[in-house]
């Protein structure tokens, strides 16, 4: 039963660089939502992903065993915690700031 004020939508995003590529999305939001704002939600979507993504590979995301809400809650926090300082860390070294690599007296 669809809420009042409330609509559903089906998004199909094209590939620019391969047309026959169709990405599909059920979107639920309010009536007056726009075309564009949807479009850039489900783009947004992208660097969510990614930077799942990079946890997982970096930090160990996915590497748990679920035994519990607490265990898990932690888990996901520390990795999620590893994951922000290795980005600030990396960009500081992009930008050339040696002092990010030194302990802090």
């Amino acid at each position: 039963m669809r809420e009042p004020g409330k609509a559903h939508w089906l998004l199909a995003r094209r590939n620019v660089n391969d047309p026959d590529n169709l990405a599909y999305y059920i979107c639920f939001a309010d009536e007056s939502t726009t075309v564009e704002e949807l479009v850039r939600v489900a783009g947004s979507r992208w660097a969510i992903e990614e930077c799942f993504q990079a946890a997982k590979n970096e930090t160990g995301l996915d590497h748990y065993q679920v035994r519990g809400y607490r265990a898990w809650y932690r888990h996901i926090t520390l990795s999620m915690a590893a994951s922000a300082f290795l980005l600030r860390l990396r960009q500081a070294l992009k930008k050339g700031d040696q002092s990010a690599t030194r302990p802090r007296p």
